[in-house]
């Protein structure tokens, strides 16, 4: 019973949030998910310990680039956890480990970004467009994570029978924002600038 509540829950959030529009890193159907066991942690995220200084638009195309390529890769790292949350199997120590550094790091990406784009002064035309990609990327990854927290609490009740407690405006605030179009707006960027990433599947397209 809670398995089809929640079910559902995430079809009217997804649906309310428009993720039709959406493709945020999707893969072709034919892509297989990894194994649990085959997932390495990325060793690598954004960091900059830059303030107060004038960033030029080599390194700011750089840094653009290095950030989205880590949240790709975190946010393929963390895919095969989320589908076996969502199936409800049980996570060893070991496993839960992984997870947690994968959802640290990813953190700590998005933090490390925003920070840098925040307390430096960037080129002109990319102020703006720097945010957008943060705010974005951000949504999506807290959207994702509290969606798994949401699975957790349901397949682990204190109560067998009792639905769960679900705060629908926290997930569709941290949605606000994650769309389609924003990001149309920021591929469009990415092309306009020549930046390469890995982010939105674009290695795929280009391959």
């Amino acid at each position: 019973m809670r398995k089809l509540f929640f079910s559902f829950l995430i079809l009217f959030i997804l649906s309310a949030c428009s993720r039709g529009e959406m493709d945020i890193t999707e893969d072709d159907d034919e892509d297989e998910v990894l194994s649990i066991q085959d997932v390495e942690v990325p060793d690598h995220i954004f960091t900059s310990e830059k303030q107060n200084n004038v960033i030029n638009e080599e390194e700011i195309k750089l840094s653009i680039k290095s950030y989205l390529d880590s949240s790709e890769e975190l946010l393929n790292a963390g895919e095969p956890f989320q589908e076996a949350i969502y199936d409800e199997k049980e996570l060893t120590k070991e496993e839960l480990e992984k997870l947690d550094k994968i959802n640290k790091l990813t953190k700590e990406n998005d933090e490390n970004f925003s920070n840098y784009i925040s307390n430096n002064t960037l080129p002109e035309g990319y102020q703006e467009e720097s945010k957008r990609i943060s705010r974005y990327i951000t949504g999506v990854n807290e959207t994702l994570h509290a969606i798994d927290e949401m699975f957790d609490n349901v397949t682990n009740p204190a109560s067998e029978e009792a639905l769960p407690k679900v705060n629908i405006k926290s997930i569709m605030d941290k949605f606000d924002g994650v769309n389609g179009k924003e990001q149309k707006k920021i591929e469009d960027f990415l092309n306009k600038k020549n930046i390469d990433t890995k982010a939105f599947g674009r290695e795929q397209k280009e391959g």
